[in-house]
């Protein structure tokens, strides 16, 4: 009976140490577009997070996002391509990069590559994908302004175009008020 106890023992041991080593880090990565608007030649803000929720430090993580061309957007702070050395389990990392639109029309925004090893022993390369925002549509700057600016020289010049209309039958008042006014007479 001891004996019987004592190999089930031992056997529970290996297989609680073995479970232990054997998971490996697992990341759930996702990318955001912060703005509400996308506009021509605006900045564009796209965020992404990295969540580990595996059980093991994830090793040489590197972020590739291939989704933006040259021929469509210009970057203007931080970078595409981020590498991180470590991601302890349980922790997230964010990065956020700053593009600008250079032409209107609707754009599909794709997921990123996020590539890492599982652990410091294992040095099989694993590959996941962020979310992938969809499709959006990015306006032109000249109907952004025509929507959202304050429109000053509009009012302006509605202002300057209804003074006459107000302004001479009020000079005509004033002159005939002024004429039939008799100012009292001091005794």
């Amino acid at each position: 009976m001891m004996k019987t106890f004592l190999v089930l023992s031992v056997v529970c041991l290996f297989s609680f140490v073995n479970s232990e080593d054997g998971k490996p880090a697992r990341l759930l990565a996702s990318k955001t577009i912060l703005n509400q608007y996308l506009v021509e030649g605006k900045d564009l803000t796209v965020e992404y997070n990295i969540y580990n929720v595996g059980e093991s430090t994830a090793v040489d993580v590197q972020l590739v996002d291939m989704g933006f061309p040259q021929s469509d957007f210009e970057t203007v702070r931080g970078s595409l391509r981020v590498k991180w050395e470590r991601i302890a389990p349980g922790t997230n990392v964010s990065h956020a990069a700053i593009l600008s639109p250079l032409k209107p029309g609707y754009f599909n925004f794709t997921a990123a590559e996020v590539r890492y090893q599982g652990s410091e022993e294992n040095s099989e390369v694993q590959l996941t994908y962020t979310t992938a925002p969809g499709e959006e549509g990015i306006v032109s700057r000249k109907d952004y302004d025509r929507k959202f600016s304050p429109h000053v020289i509009d009012w302006v010049t509605f202002a300057i175009m209804t003074l006459p209309s107000i302004g001479f039958p009020f000079m005509l008042w004033y002159s005939s008020k002024s004429k039939y006014d008799t100012k009292p007479k001091k005794n």
